[in-house]
């Protein structure tokens, strides 16, 4: 793995202004969306228990006055059981070829194993700048820590190994500067305004999907896409019409729930959320449709947006 220059060394003046790209990648669970909204200071990235629950590539920025650094937020990688599958994987190599900087996380509370060894191997081949990152520290004491760490660094050469925490927010900072001293010298890349270069539509129907996730069955977290048909402004309320799409009819009665109790506990969920990410009232319109075996299907994946 190749490591790079970490910031200026010596040599008085002002520093160079740097900016470029990075993502956090892990096995599922390793904390890498919680990571991403947390350096950023707002949800961009939909965060569940999950595992693979991230499905589109988003773009959050973090503006510093020295520097701009472009979190990349990925799915996990995962062997594919379906077409869906497989086109999240090319998603996700794409993405790792295209980065400056790519963070390892390794949960503190978890032995290292077969899957860090596996992405461990996989980044040995890639041009960016790999780091190990600790995440979850809150969860354990400092003598686990400590076994972690060295257990983190045998796996690999990195160019840094940083343990954090994005609940109590313990070396966000230190994390941020050692990331951006590896990015490039380079101009700024978006406007000071920008948080997110994605369509407002996408993180709305990321939203109203995290919600739909909380608390339904194991098996039906890959079979849940989201749609957003149409975003209508009205003085200072917005409509949102969207569709939740599922594959099979036993598990759009799930989604709804009994007396239609579960879409209505999604639908505040999401409202709550949205409304805090666009800052208006919001008034949603959910409706639940079958697409069946949509992950499988060519013409499906490519209505619902993969």
């Amino acid at each position: 793995m190749r490591g790079g220059r970490a910031g200026d060394v010596g040599g008085g003046g002002a520093r160079p202004y740097r900016a470029g790209f990075a993502c956090f990648v892990g096995r599922p669970n390793a904390g890498k969306s919680t990571l991403t909204n947390a350096i950023v200071g707002t949800k961009i990235a939909i965060t569940s228990n999950k595992p693979q629950t991230t499905r589109h590539v988003i773009r959050a920025v973090l503006h510093r006055p020295e520097s701009q650094l472009v979190l990349v937020d990925t799915p996990g990688l995962h062997r594919p059981r379906t077409l869906l599958g497989e086109r999240l994987n090319d998603l996700v190599r794409s993405t790792w070829s295209e980065v400056d900087v790519i963070g390892l996380c390794i949960p503190a509370d978890e032995p290292v194993g077969r899957g860090d060894r596996f992405i461990t191997g996989e980044l040995a081949e890639l041009k960016a700048t790999v780091l190990a990152v600790v995440t979850k520290t809150d969860l354990v004491d400092k003598k686990r820590l400590a076994e972690q760490l060295l257990a983190v660094s045998e796996l690999g050469e990195f160019a840094a190994v940083v343990p954090v925490s994005a609940v109590s927010g313990h070396q966000l900072d230190t994390l941020v500067d050692v990331m951006t001293g590896y990015l490039p010298e380079s101009p700024q890349l978006y406007p000071d305004d920008m948080l997110t270069d994605d369509p407002e539509q996408v993180l709305v129907a990321e939203l109203i999907r995290e919600a739909a996730l909380e608390g339904v069955r194991d098996e039906l977290p890959h079979s849940i896409a989201v749609v957003v048909e149409e975003m209508i402004p009205e003085g200072n309320l917005m409509k949102i019409y969207a569709d939740v799409y599922v594959e099979r009819p036993s598990q759009k009665a799930i989604v709804i729930g009994h007396r239609a109790s579960r879409l209505k506990e999604v639908g505040t969920t999401a409202r709550r959320q949205i409304e805090e990410l666009l800052g208006t009232r919001v008034y949603l319109d959910l409706h639940v449709r079958v697409a069946k075996d949509w992950q499988r299907d060519p013409k499906q994946l490519r209505k619902l947006g993969f």
